[in-house]
Protein backbone atom coordinates (compact mmCIF):
# COMPACT_ATOMS: atom_id res chain seq x y z
CA UNK A 1 0.00 0.00 0.00
CA UNK A 2 2.92 2.30 0.71
CA UNK A 3 4.07 1.78 -2.83
CA UNK A 4 0.68 2.96 -4.14
CA UNK A 5 0.93 6.12 -2.02
CA UNK A 6 4.45 6.82 -3.32
CA UNK A 7 3.28 6.45 -6.92
CA UNK A 8 0.39 8.80 -6.26
CA UNK A 9 2.72 11.43 -4.71
CA UNK A 10 5.05 11.21 -7.72
CA UNK A 11 2.16 11.77 -10.11
CA UNK A 12 0.99 14.80 -8.13
CA UNK A 13 4.46 16.37 -8.22
CA UNK A 14 4.77 15.73 -11.94
CA UNK A 15 1.47 17.41 -12.60
CA UNK A 16 2.41 20.62 -10.84
CA UNK A 17 3.62 23.22 -13.29
CA UNK A 18 5.17 26.61 -12.57
CA UNK A 19 3.52 28.99 -14.96
CA UNK A 20 4.89 32.58 -14.69
CA UNK A 21 5.26 32.60 -10.95
CA UNK A 22 1.84 31.17 -10.60
CA UNK A 23 1.42 27.68 -9.44
CA UNK A 24 -1.27 25.69 -11.16
CA UNK A 25 -2.09 22.41 -9.64
CA UNK A 26 -3.56 19.91 -11.97
CA UNK A 27 -5.36 16.98 -10.56
CA UNK A 28 -3.41 13.81 -10.50
CA UNK A 29 -4.50 10.83 -12.42
CA UNK A 30 -6.55 8.88 -10.00
CA UNK A 31 -6.69 5.22 -10.73
CA UNK A 32 -10.21 4.22 -11.69
CA UNK A 33 -12.07 1.81 -9.58
CA UNK A 34 -13.18 -1.28 -11.36
CA UNK A 35 -16.96 -1.15 -11.56
CA UNK A 36 -18.44 -4.55 -10.93
CA UNK A 37 -21.29 -5.47 -13.25
CA UNK A 38 -24.20 -6.94 -11.45
CA UNK A 39 -25.27 -10.22 -13.00
CA UNK A 40 -28.82 -10.48 -14.36
CA UNK A 41 -30.93 -12.56 -11.97
CA UNK A 42 -32.00 -15.98 -13.20
CA UNK A 43 -35.70 -15.16 -12.79
CA UNK A 44 -35.30 -12.17 -15.14
CA UNK A 45 -33.60 -14.31 -17.79
CA UNK A 46 -36.31 -16.97 -17.58
CA UNK A 47 -39.04 -14.34 -17.67
CA UNK A 48 -37.47 -12.74 -20.73
CA UNK A 49 -37.38 -16.08 -22.55
CA UNK A 50 -41.07 -16.68 -21.79
CA UNK A 51 -42.04 -13.20 -22.98
CA UNK A 52 -40.19 -13.68 -26.28
CA UNK A 53 -41.63 -17.18 -26.81
CA UNK A 54 -45.14 -16.06 -25.90
CA UNK A 55 -44.94 -13.16 -28.32
CA UNK A 56 -43.74 -15.47 -31.08
CA UNK A 57 -46.55 -17.95 -30.51
CA UNK A 58 -49.14 -15.15 -30.39
CA UNK A 59 -47.87 -13.75 -33.70
CA UNK A 60 -47.91 -17.22 -35.25
CA UNK A 61 -51.48 -17.89 -34.14
CA UNK A 62 -52.75 -14.45 -35.04
CA UNK A 63 -51.92 -14.72 -38.72
CA UNK A 64 -52.48 -18.40 -39.45
CA UNK A 65 -55.16 -21.03 -39.42
CA UNK A 66 -53.63 -22.40 -36.24
CA UNK A 67 -56.02 -20.08 -34.46
CA UNK A 68 -58.72 -22.66 -35.27
CA UNK A 69 -57.51 -24.46 -32.16
CA UNK A 70 -59.29 -21.79 -30.11
CA UNK A 71 -62.70 -22.28 -31.72
CA UNK A 72 -65.70 -22.83 -29.44
CA UNK A 73 -67.14 -26.33 -29.74
CA UNK A 74 -70.82 -26.62 -28.84
CA UNK A 75 -73.88 -28.77 -29.42
CA UNK A 76 -76.85 -27.58 -31.49
CA UNK A 77 -79.14 -27.25 -28.47
CA UNK A 78 -76.55 -25.11 -26.60
CA UNK A 79 -76.19 -22.72 -29.52
CA UNK A 80 -79.87 -22.47 -30.42
CA UNK A 81 -80.92 -21.89 -26.79
CA UNK A 82 -79.02 -18.56 -26.81
CA UNK A 83 -78.05 -17.81 -30.44
CA UNK A 84 -77.25 -14.14 -29.78
CA UNK A 85 -74.34 -15.17 -27.56
CA UNK A 86 -72.64 -17.08 -30.41
CA UNK A 87 -73.15 -14.77 -33.41
CA UNK A 88 -70.04 -13.39 -35.05
CA UNK A 89 -67.70 -15.97 -33.49
CA UNK A 90 -65.90 -18.81 -35.20
CA UNK A 91 -67.68 -21.86 -33.85
CA UNK A 92 -67.87 -25.64 -34.17
CA UNK A 93 -71.31 -27.13 -33.71
CA UNK A 94 -72.22 -30.79 -33.48
CA UNK A 95 -75.65 -32.23 -34.13
CA UNK A 96 -77.50 -35.06 -35.75
CA UNK A 97 -78.15 -34.73 -39.48
CA UNK A 98 -81.92 -34.55 -39.92
CA UNK A 99 -83.06 -37.22 -42.37
CA UNK A 100 -84.14 -35.87 -45.75
CA UNK A 101 -82.84 -32.37 -45.11
CA UNK A 102 -79.90 -32.26 -47.55
CA UNK A 103 -80.57 -30.00 -50.53
CA UNK A 104 -77.93 -29.26 -53.17
CA UNK A 105 -78.24 -26.18 -55.37
CA UNK A 106 -75.82 -25.88 -58.28
CA UNK A 107 -77.06 -22.49 -59.51
CA UNK A 108 -76.14 -19.64 -59.14
CA UNK A 109 -73.26 -21.19 -57.15
CA UNK A 110 -72.78 -24.54 -55.48
CA UNK A 111 -74.34 -24.76 -52.04
CA UNK A 112 -75.44 -27.56 -49.74
CA UNK A 113 -78.21 -26.88 -47.26
CA UNK A 114 -79.20 -29.19 -44.44
CA UNK A 115 -80.50 -29.19 -40.89
CA UNK A 116 -78.77 -30.36 -37.72
CA UNK A 117 -80.80 -31.15 -34.62
CA UNK A 118 -80.28 -32.12 -31.00
CA UNK A 119 -82.33 -31.88 -27.84
CA UNK A 120 -85.44 -30.64 -29.63
CA UNK A 121 -83.60 -27.73 -31.30
CA UNK A 122 -82.85 -27.39 -35.00
CA UNK A 123 -80.22 -25.37 -36.79
CA UNK A 124 -80.31 -24.78 -40.56
CA UNK A 125 -76.85 -24.93 -42.15
CA UNK A 126 -75.54 -23.49 -45.43
CA UNK A 127 -72.31 -24.89 -46.86
CA UNK A 128 -71.32 -22.88 -49.98
CA UNK A 129 -69.12 -25.54 -51.57
CA UNK A 130 -69.69 -28.03 -54.36
CA UNK A 131 -68.00 -30.98 -52.70
CA UNK A 132 -68.81 -32.61 -49.36
CA UNK A 133 -67.14 -35.64 -47.73
CA UNK A 134 -68.21 -39.05 -49.09
CA UNK A 135 -69.69 -40.11 -45.76
CA UNK A 136 -71.99 -37.07 -45.64
CA UNK A 137 -75.16 -38.88 -46.66
CA UNK A 138 -78.82 -38.46 -45.98
CA UNK A 139 -79.65 -42.17 -45.94
CA UNK A 140 -78.38 -42.99 -42.45
CA UNK A 141 -78.37 -41.44 -39.03
CA UNK A 142 -75.03 -39.65 -38.49
CA UNK A 143 -73.68 -36.87 -36.35
CA UNK A 144 -72.11 -33.95 -38.19
CA UNK A 145 -69.70 -31.27 -36.96
CA UNK A 146 -69.78 -27.97 -38.82
CA UNK A 147 -67.38 -25.07 -38.41
CA UNK A 148 -68.22 -21.50 -39.31
CA UNK A 149 -70.36 -18.65 -37.97
CA UNK A 150 -73.95 -18.24 -36.90
CA UNK A 151 -75.63 -15.57 -39.02
CA UNK A 152 -78.18 -12.93 -37.96
CA UNK A 153 -81.06 -15.06 -39.30
CA UNK A 154 -79.90 -18.02 -37.10
CA UNK A 155 -78.62 -19.90 -40.15
CA UNK A 156 -75.18 -21.38 -39.70
CA UNK A 157 -72.77 -20.52 -42.54
CA UNK A 158 -70.29 -23.40 -42.54
CA UNK A 159 -66.80 -23.36 -44.01
CA UNK A 160 -66.16 -26.99 -43.03
CA UNK A 161 -68.37 -30.08 -42.72
CA UNK A 162 -67.14 -33.14 -40.83
CA UNK A 163 -69.42 -36.19 -40.75
CA UNK A 164 -68.90 -38.34 -37.68
CA UNK A 165 -69.18 -41.94 -38.68
CA UNK A 166 -70.10 -44.54 -36.09
CA UNK A 167 -67.23 -46.66 -34.79
CA UNK A 168 -66.46 -49.99 -36.44
CA UNK A 169 -68.14 -51.80 -33.53
CA UNK A 170 -71.37 -49.85 -34.01
CA UNK A 171 -71.15 -50.49 -37.76
CA UNK A 172 -70.69 -54.23 -37.18
CA UNK A 173 -73.71 -54.28 -34.82
CA UNK A 174 -75.81 -52.36 -37.33
CA UNK A 175 -74.77 -54.78 -40.09
CA UNK A 176 -75.74 -57.75 -37.92
CA UNK A 177 -79.11 -56.04 -37.36
CA UNK A 178 -79.61 -55.98 -41.14
CA UNK A 179 -78.69 -52.33 -41.82
CA UNK A 180 -76.76 -51.58 -45.03
CA UNK A 181 -73.33 -50.01 -44.58
CA UNK A 182 -72.93 -46.40 -45.82
CA UNK A 183 -70.45 -47.30 -48.55
CA UNK A 184 -72.77 -49.99 -49.89
CA UNK A 185 -75.83 -47.75 -50.16
CA UNK A 186 -76.70 -46.47 -53.64
CA UNK A 187 -76.09 -42.74 -54.19
CA UNK A 188 -79.17 -40.57 -53.70
CA UNK A 189 -81.06 -39.77 -56.90
CA UNK A 190 -81.44 -36.16 -57.97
Amino acid sequence: MAQDEDELADEIRASEVDDADERVVRPAAVPRRATAKRPIPAWAKIGGVFVVLGGGVAMLLWGTEASDAFVYSKLVDEVMTDPGHYRGRELRVEGELQAGSIVFEAEPQCEHRFVLSRGGHQMPVRFPRCVVPDTFRDDMQIDVVVQGQLQEDDTFLANEVIPRCPSKYEMRQRQEDGEAMPHSAPPPST
